[in-house]
């Protein structure tokens, strides 16, 4: 009976100490910060995407309105 607990402490302890669900969770937290930090780099800089999408969709603008003159 004692062998038999003593079996199942050892397995539970391994087994919480086998768990890398927080180490899982650490490191997907890790990588979302370091996408927002690439995203917000894209696009919050003077030339940036932002900017470039704003003078192509202006440029595409202009031409339709000049298409109708």
């Amino acid at each position: 009976m004692l062998t038999n607990l003593y079996v199942k402490g050892r397995c539970a302890i391994e087994s919480f100490l086998k768990d890398q669900r927080g180490v899982t969770a650490i490191e997907y937290a890790i990588i979302g910060v370091a996408i927002s930090a690439i995203v917000l780099v894209v696009f919050n800089g003077d030339n940036g995407l932002k900017s470039a999408l704003q003078g192509a969709v202006g440029t595409i603008t202009e031409n339709i309105e000049n298409a109708g003159s």
